[in-house]
């Protein structure tokens, strides 16, 4: 399938073809339609997901709850393998959609808003009228951190606005912006499952976090979580948040003893809760090296759990495809290195971009500088979900030649206004929503000399 729009565009060489053709493939692991047929299967008796089976004569009532970015595919793919077994259900999702039996609520991303509000009210409603006799499927994507947007009864959706745009802003990592959300939330952090506990509720789960935390991704609704209202405050303080006096006051009320903390593990609001990972960064990863191997390249997974920094995560990318051109390592060309993970960016200046075009940009100002017309080396990178940062493009490709004047690319990422400088350059990779999120996935090719 191809997701990358503008194909034709940004190709032109074998190796930027080959970039593009593991985008795709990348991306399309990660359909959530797919992935649900390969787990999820329904005989009329008993559905299994995963290892487990669950006699469906036991339960009155199936509910589909839950958002993100998959969130939609993931529940279209459910009324297709439960029909009219499925009772009811509600995701809220970045993209308006018609399903059957399951209610889609449009939210925002990545701040949330109060048609996400709405949409997470109406969800909990659900999951708190669900009993033992209800089995709840719980809709578990990349995005719903801001999707589902019922902040607590004490913090309002403006604080929550505020505190979520500076933490953006910060350079936070997404579990320590997630250990703040989450003691914010009516839903995150395990509340879901309390919510709806006694019910059944299984967790059908697309990681868009570096290792596949349960309790990070989407803020783990579903999960047991060993944050604290200590460990949110920590963040504030250490990235220097100028938080709105409410979100501070509840969470040192929090931390010292006034408010409960969230489900740990061993609470009993997980007793009848079990969580399946139906795909994850490693698995696009995985797609990707198969196209490039079915295309006679020699391959390396560097790793699915890149962070830090874009720009610098990016110099030592640079360095790999270096390394392999002068050494051999870790993979001799023709070759190509993949990589996945979450890299942050710090807002410093006033332009525009994402975590994406920064690693493509910045590695570009390296290819230029290293080996301009002496190497053919090219990088794709891109968020998963189509939108890198607050962008509508998925990210960047960049070759030695993509960068004609140094001084000009870094100037730009000191503002960070990497999309100018990439898309005066047809550099942008546009595809659109992908319908999925599995975080970034970066392809860099390196050809013979």
């Amino acid at each position: 399938m191809t997701f990358v729009r503008n194909a034709a565009a940004l190709g032109g060489s074998e190796a930027r073809e080959t970039a593009l053709a593991c985008l795709d493939a990348g991306i399309d692991a990660a359909n959530p339609e797919r992935v649900v047929a390969d787990a999820v299967t329904f005989d009329g008796r008993l559905l299994t997901v995963g290892d487990d089976s669950y006699d469906l004569r036991e339960f009155d009532d199936v509910l589909v709850l839950g958002g993100g970015k998959a969130g939609v595919g993931v529940a279209r793919a459910l009324e297709g393998v439960l029909g009219d077994r499925l009772t009811d259900g509600v995701v809220v999702v970045p993209d308006a959609a018609d399903l059957s039996r399951v209610s889609v609520v449009v939210g925002d991303h990545p701040v949330p808003s109060d048609r996400g509000v709405e949409g997470t009210r109406r969800l909990l409603d659900l999951a708190e009228a669900a009993d033992e006799r209800t089995l709840v499927l719980a809709v578990v994507t990349g995005g719903g951190s801001a999707l589902l947007a019922a902040s607590a009864e004490d913090v309002s959706l403006d604080d929550l606005r505020r505190t979520t745009d500076a933490l953006l802003d910060s350079g936070a990592e997404i579990r320590e912006m997630n250990a703040v959300r989450k003691h914010l939330s009516a839903i995150k952090g395990g509340r879901l499952a309390r919510a709806a506990a006694p019910a059944t509720v299984v967790g059908l789960v697309l990681s868009d976090v570096v290792g596949d935390d349960l309790s990070v991704i989407a803020s783990g609704p579903t999960a047991p979580d060993e944050t604290s209202y200590a460990d949110a405050l920590d963040v504030l303080d250490r990235y220097d948040i100028d938080a709105p006096a409410a979100v501070r006051e509840r969470l040192e009320r929090g931390a010292a003893g006034g408010i409960s903390e969230t489900p740990r593990e061993g609470d009993s609001a997980f007793d009848r809760v079990r969580n399946v990972l139906l795909g994850s960064n490693f698995s696009s990863l995985d797609a990707a090296r198969n196209e490039a191997e079915t295309r006679g390249y020699d391959t390396c997974i560097l790793s699915s759990r890149v962070r830090g920094e874009s720009r610098e995560a990016a110099k030592t990318h640079a360095a790999v495809a270096e390394e392999a051109i002068f050494t051999g390592n870790p993979v001799s060309p023709p070759a190509v290195v993949l990589s996945g993970g979450e890299t942050t960016v710090t807002v410093r200046g006033d332009g525009t971009g994402g975590p994406n075009q920064e690693f493509a940009l910045s590695a570009a100002v390296e290819f230029a500088t290293a080996w301009r017309g002496e190497a053919d080396v090219v990088l794709a990178c891109v968020d998963t979900d189509g939108r890198d940062g607050g962008t509508d493009v998925a990210g960047a490709v960049v070759d030695a030649e993509t960068v004609d004047d140094a001084a000009a690319a870094r100037a730009a990422l000191a503002d960070n206004d990497a999309f100018s400088y990439l898309d005066a350059r047809d550099a942008v990779v546009e595809t659109g929503p992908t319908g999925t999120n599995v975080n970034d996935l970066r392809v860099l090719v390196v050809e013979d000399e």
